[in-house]
């Protein structure tokens, strides 16, 4: 009897040649770690062949898991192509995507509800992480599309929309924020390393800062242009997260950068004597290999509206 091939299987096993882990894969198509396991497990008794080499550390592709993994994917953009051109119920499919957290909170609900609205059976799983790491996941196709920052935007091609990157503090000028007893009140003209040291606490004022982790285009732009004005500073505290940056900002220990949109009602953009900051620019991506009717029309209709939001 021939081998029917079922495509929620090459769906799970495709994920997971790109993913490496079992548990990334759960998470990107909806199931549990121990069902994506024993779809693989279906898919290899229906094939005669070991797709994956299986570690603690994850999966590998074996050499009859190489030579499939192209099989898999034609039949899965054909597939998602026939159903678009036949299918009288309008497009389906589904995607991963990516988007730093700023963006996702500030733009995201209005572009999911619009695109929902025109295509409703289009499945979008959305996954944050800051620049650099979306950048990875779509060369490692983990993820689909993404929307991006860009520096120095000027003259990039098919930048959708630019930003504004802001200081952002719990008081409304620097000079009322009290970062702790041991602080001068003027500002220096001395470079901090960082750590604080060599700062005087009589000249110089070392301003705490909030910021993105390292690899974020908003770390870099923040350290360059307050180091480009020589105001000392250290880095209090560094994470991914939005939410967490928010929270210190509010709490007055520290001041922070984040999109000028994505700065929330009680919270202060704050001026000079803070340098000005520059506008990043947002651009979609997608990742190569990975384009359907689903992803195109997602990336068009992102596009299209991000300058209207």
């Amino acid at each position: 009897m021939q081998t029917l091939l079922d495509l929620k299987l090459l769906t799970t096993f495709v994920r997971a040649a790109h993913s490496g882990t079992l548990s990334a894969t759960a998470l990107q198509v909806g199931r549990t770690q121990s069902t994506v396991s024993m779809q693989i497990q279906r898919l290899e008794d229906a094939l005669g062949q070991t797709l994956f080499h299986r570690s603690g550390s994850g999966v590998t592709l074996t050499g009859s898991g190489e030579r499939f993994l192209g099989y898999a994917e034609r039949i899965l953009k054909l597939h998602d192509e026939a159903v678009f051109a036949f299918s009288d119920r309008g497009l389906r499919g589904s995607m991963v995507f990516g988007c730093p957290e700023d963006y996702l909170i500030a733009f995201f609900p209005a572009l999911l509800k619009s695109f929902g609205t025109i295509y409703p059976d289009v499945e979008i799983k959305v996954v944050s992480a800051p620049t650099p790491e979306l950048h990875k996941m779509l060369r490692a196709r983990q993820i689909d599309l993404a929307l991006v920052s860009v520096a120095n935007p000027d003259g990039e091609p098919d930048i959708a929309r630019t930003e504004q990157l802001a200081w952002v503090g719990a008081k409304p000028t620097l000079d009322l924020h009290d970062f702790g007893t041991g602080i001068g009140t003027g500002i220096g003209n001395t470079i901090s390393d960082g750590s604080g040291a060599g700062d005087s606490p009589t000249t110089a004022r070392t301003i705490p800062l909030a910021l993105p982790a390292s690899n974020a285009l908003d770390h870099k732009a923040a350290c360059d242009a307050i180091e480009a004005v020589q105001i000392p500073y250290k880095i209090s505290y560094a994470s991914s997260s939005l939410t967490g940056l928010i929270a210190v900002a509010r709490s007055g220990l520290a001041i922070s950068v984040m999109m000028q949109k994505a700065v929330p009602n009680d919270l202060y953009i704050l001026k000079a004597p803070l340098p000005a900051l520059p506008k990043l620019g947002l651009k979609v991506i997608a990742g190569e290999g990975t384009q359907n009717p689903a992803t195109t029309a997602f990336a068009d209709h992102v596009k299209n509206m991000l300058p209207f939001l």
